[in-house]
């Protein structure tokens, strides 16, 4: 009877430090860190940002595997995604969670729009909302006119070191008038400006955009008579 009762206490005894055993917990961001959705929507290679090496798989959502190395990985040019991989990345945060905005900007009629200046060039993707791709330095960046997207893309920028306050709106338009006094193609100084749109008509030709109005290498021209009022972006 002793013996059996030994036996029945070393087997609970067992039984409870295999029960007590701290169990460990993958995929848990640790301090200073964020999660960054990345994804190959098309199929193809794309980029979410710099963030260093120090990037782990969190959580795959698409039905296309993400292997490191294979679908998923970090290069010079940043974190990217490839063969259909959609996931979210952990990512270790910069100066132990330094503080920092998030900033939506979203190109929604496929042209080039800004979204602020923040006085920083440490701007980093944070989540991807549109099927367009945002990569950055084609789709997404930041030059001296601020942070910028184009072709569609539409995501959230996380903007280190925060107190800039919400982004101020877009600059105002500028209006020029440009005119085919003669009836033949004249051209305006856009100031290196390709986002221009017609403001105002003013000669009784017609001005219609491709066929007697346009924007070339040159910059803004009217041709067969227009007379117009352009606003310049």
């Amino acid at each position: 009877m002793t013996r059996i009762t030994k036996i029945v206490l070393t087997v609970a005894s067992l039984l409870t430090a295999f029960i007590v055993l701290p169990t460990p917990v993958h995929g848990q961001p640790g301090y200073g860190q964020q999660t960054v959705n990345c994804s190959s929507n098309d199929g193809k290679r794309n980029y979410c940002g710099q963030y260093g090496n120090d990037v782990r798989l969190a959580r795959q959502i698409s039905g296309s595997p993400c292997v490191q190395g294979q679908t998923w990985g970090v290069d010079r040019s940043g974190l990217w995604v490839d063969r259909g991989c959609r996931a979210d990345f952990f990512v270790a945060g910069r100066g132990g969670g330094a503080s920092g905005q998030t900033v939506n900007c979203s190109s929604n009629d496929g042209r080039r729009n800004y979204c602020g200046q923040y006085g920083t060039r440490d701007v980093r993707l944070s989540r991807q909302i549109s099927g367009s791709p945002c990569v950055q330095g084609q789709t997404w960046g930041v030059d001296r006119s601020g942070l910028w997207v184009d072709r569609g893309c539409r995501a959230d920028f996380f903007v280190a070191g925060g107190g800039y306050g919400p982004p101020p709106g877009p600059p105002p338009p500028q209006i020029i008038t440009c005119s085919s006094n003669d009836g033949r193609r004249n051209w305006c100084d856009a100031g290196g400006r390709r986002d221009i749109r017609l403001n105002r008509q003013i000669s009784g030709s017609a001005c219609v955009e491709g066929q007697t109005w346009g924007v070339d290498n040159r910059g803004l021209w009217v041709d067969r008579g227009c007379r117009a009022e352009f606003r310049i972006r």
